[in-house]
């Protein structure tokens, strides 16, 4: 079977835009972004769904001396998942883990504060939320994300990203209400294996998306206006 290679996080979220259609022009829905990755996806699919786009900060705890290596995610709202199993297995102990999550608390909130620009976090309480990342590898740093907005009562979360592992997959299929992953390669090799331009995406980028994002909230016709 062949998969899609994406141009770009732009073009991978026109793809998942797509497949996320049945959420398209409904007033319960809000589309949350992972940064910063995930930002140019969702904005693709905010745009399409017609839809407010906002961020939820995570952070991937990483093991001291191998950062690529995830023992556990963070979230805002101090929801944090850790790998108990493999940090025993590796030896961590509870101080280098509570730097580590130190560490990553400071830099999450420097990211909302800088995202956000004051903005308070959207409420999600009995909306569709849809969490968008530009691909998962073993799902970890999105199972916090998800939990961290189950704690707002939305009335259903919806994981979203172009390409993930089928292990990812399965883990987050015991989390969400539904996964969206139009591919799923069994030799996954990493997010990056699966798009022609995975260039960093910057704060700088973060922000003005999110400000296109809300310009386009505010000048959208609003139901009084439609009732006129």
């Amino acid at each position: 079977m062949s998969f899609e290679f994406f141009r770009n996080r732009e073009h991978a979220g026109q793809a998942l835009a797509q497949e996320l259609a049945i959420y398209a022009v409904r007033p319960d829905v809000t589309v949350l972004a992972l940064p910063r990755g995930g930002v140019p996806v969702a904005h693709e699919v905010a745009k399409a769904l017609q839809a407010p786009l906002d961020v939820l900060v995570v952070r991937k705890l990483g093991v001291p001396g191998h950062e690529e290596y995830a023992m556990g995610a963070i979230a805002g709202g101090g929801e944090q998942v850790l790998d108990n199993d493999l940090v025993r297995e590796l030896g961590i102990g509870a101080k280098a883990v509570d730097e580590v999550v130190r560490n990553e608390r400071h830099e999450l909130e420097r990211r909302e504060r800088a995202y956000r620009g004051g903005r308070p976090a959207p409420d999600l309480r009995g909306r569709i939320a849809i969490l968008v990342d530009d691909g998962l590898a073993t799902g970890a740093t999105m199972r916090v994300a998800v939990r961290a907005v189950r704690r707002q009562a939305p009335t259903r979360v919806v994981v979203a990203a172009p390409v993930a592992s089928p292990e990812a997959c399965a883990l987050l299929y015991g989390e969400a209400d539904d996964v969206v992953c139009p591919e799923v390669p069994d030799a996954f090799l990493g997010v990056g294996r699966w798009y022609l331009d995975f260039s960093q995406t910057s704060d700088e980028e973060v922000c003005r998306l999110l400000e296109e994002a809300e310009g386009r909230r505010l000048r959208a016709p609003q139901p009084e206006d439609l009732a006129r």
